[in-house]
């Protein structure tokens, strides 16, 4: 009966089924457990993701107390492999009878809490990321309007199971301590079957051929794309979205026979371009600080400055680091960067193409492209 109401998570037939973010569950069990709160017990709920698709999710473990309500539910993955399938997600709400206050949100046993910083949450907070926040915020705030209470409630999120299965994630890595992130910007798993993925960009880009396109303008995703459109508002650019498969949709464009190819990538996927590496999903391989830090020394930086940036958390730290030290290294390392993404681009792909990079970071804008950039955005 669930699947059925659940029909949009298969859109089409034959499609791999998708499923539904920690966030999503989360918010779910949080409307659950402030509705049972409230005197209202019930076996499922209904919540609409950020991405626009209504979910009715079964509700589990419902205890009530004097103080406080809890629920969970159980999280599905759809047909994606993911480590947290099947695990059960929890909302404990307290209600707060001060009439001034908030929707507090934070973290239990299994939830991660952040340690260092340059990720999405404050050190000190709960690794619950934004979008679960708003949504969590937005369906305790609802349930409360509509049955009249006039105080806050005070939100907690816990993942039994999640201290454990950090260990296999990488939050240690990203100094997230203690359990999992709770994650999803959409709210829905799509599933990540590779052969799959690269299939649908290769249907993509056999679409622009047949719609005349020469060039293609090329990101690994979202990032991109609205890097384009705050940037390039003037232009309508078109761009295939490759995931993390660099490699193989160069390969593709060299064999569909497109003139040139543009890359417009984050500093953390194109960073890794720059070392040759063609996959850039974290499963195979990383060295984003080591690339970095490794065109650093070469100038001559500091043995300090280069410690700083093998431990940075992310390639922003990493960026501002090398800011911090002096604009001249930081404008030598990028320019070195760029010329090495160039190399490994041009050599995929046999020489036989024009190609251009540009690198990008959500924090500092714009930071660098190769040096075929200009002649191809006026072909394109």
């Amino acid at each position: 009966m669930q699947e059925e109401k659940n029909k949009d998570l298969n859109p089409k037939e034959g499609q791999m089924r998708r499923g539904y973010t920690t966030g999503t569950c989360a918010t779910a069990a949080a409307k659950a457990a402030t509705l049972l709160a409230l005197g209202n017990n019930l076996q499922e709920v209904s919540v609409d993701t950020p991405k626009g698709i209504p979910l009715t999710l079964g509700v589990l473990d419902c205890k009530i107390s004097e103080k406080t309500a809890s629920c969970a539910v159980k999280k599905d993955s759809g047909d994606d492999p993911d480590i947290t399938n099947g695990i059960l997600i929890y909302a404990e709400v307290e209600l707060l009878e001060n009439e001034h206050a908030e929707i507090i949100i934070d973290g239990g046993k299994g939830v991660g809490r952040v340690t260092l910083p340059g990720l999405p949450c404050q050190i000190g907070q709960a690794a619950i990321n934004p979008t679960p926040r708003r949504t969590i915020r937005s369906v305790v705030f609802q349930v409360l309007e509509e049955f009249g209470y006039e105080g806050g409630a005070k939100v907690t999120i816990s993942i039994p199971q999640g201290e454990e299965l950090a260990k296999r994630t990488y939050n240690p890595r990203l100094g997230i301590e203690g359990g999992l992130s709770v994650l999803g910007t959409s709210g829905i798993v799509e599933p990540m079957s590779e052969q799959a993925l690269i299939d649908t960009i290769k249907v993509e880009m056999d679409v622009r051929k047949a719609l005349g396109a020469e060039y293609l303008v090329i990101t690994p995703g979202n990032y991109g794309e609205n890097f384009l459109k705050q940037h390039f508002a003037n232009r309508d650019f078109y761009s295939v979205k490759c995931s993390n498969f660099i490699g193989e949709s160069l390969d593709y464009a060299e064999e569909q026979g497109f003139k040139g190819v543009l890359f417009v990538g984050h500093i953390g996927k194109l960073v890794k371009v720059a070392g040759g590496i063609m996959n850039t999903h974290s499963k195979y391989a990383d060295a984003r600080m080591e690339i970095m830090s490794a065109h650093a020394a070469r100038f001559g930086a500091d043995p300090k400055l280069i410690e700083e940036m093998i431990n940075s958390v992310t390639t922003d730290n990493a960026y501002e680091a090398l800011e911090a030290y002096s604009s001249q290294m930081r404008d030598k390392v990028i320019e070195s960067l760029m010329n090495k993404i160039e190399f490994h681009l041009r050599s995929r792909t046999h020489q036989t193409m024009e190609i251009g990079a540009i690198m990008f970071s959500n924090k500092h804008g714009y930071l660098g492209k190769t040096s075929e950039v200009d002649e191809i955005l006026q072909k394109i």
